[in-house]
């Protein structure tokens, strides 16, 4: 089965700068499959996603999508591209505008796509919404109305308006207090069940990997140093650096 996306050797390095963020990257996710990036800061994780979503490009190696390599210039294979790839984004108070209301947000993808008309979107804002767990007035109010999860479910339902195959979330729960953050991990694990999402997840927290995402991929240095199925590379690393990880998950005394 050809993956929906893949990184081919890819490596990453900032102008004017003699090392590479992340080198000799090959990993692939195949449609429906969840995927989780984990690794110390720094080690390169938003840099896939990044790599992944378009914004960067690989100075080596390549980024592919549906088999094919990503080529920003190919304006059809983009609109392809972003239509069926959303990411959702860390900070639930910063990735939103303050100033439009959260139907004009959460419509946003329908308009860049070209998908719907302002009016034909209000329905589609409306079950994203719900979809969600938010009333559908929700689409009349602006963002500081709003909790911390209701905004990252806002950010979710933005996403996910327009039937993604693919979200891309970057620490997606990290800047939630505990108890939101089981709902929001919940929702997405509904969401990645009832819509068949691919779902490519950075995270710290290696209980939201485990309760989320079937396979992970370890980074350390810019470098995957081990990946495979979650249970397995959480339940008995292979590498020194994943066991180092999984040693310093904070447990309650027995």
């Amino acid at each position: 089965m050809t993956p929906v996306l893949e990184l081919s050797a890819a490596s990453f390095a900032y102008r004017g700068s003699a090392a590479p963020v992340v080198e000799d990257v090959s990993l692939s996710v195949a449609a429906g499959q969840s995927l989780a990036l984990v690794g110390e800061s720094g080690a390169g994780k938003t840099t896939l996603l990044r790599l992944l979503l378009g914004p960067a490009r690989p100075t080596a190696g390549a980024v592919r999508f549906d088999g094919d390599r990503l080529n920003l210039r190919d304006r059809a294979q983009m609109r392809r591209f972003r239509r069926s790839v959303q990411c959702v984004f860390q900070d639930p108070y910063s990735s939103l505008d303050p100033r439009r209301r959260v139907g004009d947000i959460v419509s946003e993808p329908l308009h860049s796509l070209g998908i719907d008309s302002r009016r034909t979107a209000v329905l589609k804002v409306a079950e994203a919404l719900e979809r969600v767990g938010l009333p559908a007035d929700a689409a009349e109010r602006y963002p500081h109305e709003f909790s911390g999860g209701q905004r990252q479910r806002i950010a979710i339902a933005r996403a996910t308006v327009c039937d993604p195959r693919v979200l891309l979330a970057d620490e997606p729960v990290s800047a939630l207090d505990v108890t939101t953050r089981v709902k929001v991990v919940e929702l997405l694990g509904e969401l990645k069940e009832e819509r068949g999402l691919t779902l490519v997840m950075v995270s710290h927290d290696l209980s939201v990997v485990a309760s989320l995402c079937e396979r992970t991929a370890v980074l350390e240095r810019g470098r995957i140093v081990e990946q495979g199925d979650t249970a397995q590379v959480l339940g008995a690393p292979a590498h020194p650096y994943t066991r180092r990880l999984v040693e310093s998950v904070p447990r309650l005394p027995v």
